[in-house]
């Protein structure tokens, strides 16, 4: 397979954020916490989504693994 870098924040984006900046800059401190909280949830998601693998085949061997290591967890607590 060929593998794609890409950036988390493309240069668009960096320039939206930028603008949205500068109209909370009078905003309410709801409306600025708000918009904050938005764009903290979309950087946990980017960040989950990096994490996780996106190709179903290896998503398929990670469930696979993690369903292996809580079945062997689970036996090795309940000989302790």
């Amino acid at each position: 397979m060929h593998s794609v870098s890409r950036s988390l924040m493309p240069s668009g984006a960096v320039t939206g954020l930028a603008g949205v900046v500068s109209a909370l800059a009078g905003a309410p401190w709801w409306l600025t916490a708000a918009a904050f909280g938005c764009f903290m949830l979309v950087l946990l998601i980017a960040a989950v989504q990096s994490v996780f693998p996106q190709e179903s085949a290896d998503r398929l061997a990670w469930w696979r693994d993690r369903r292996l290591y809580q079945h062997l967890r689970r036996h090795r607590n309940r000989q302790d």
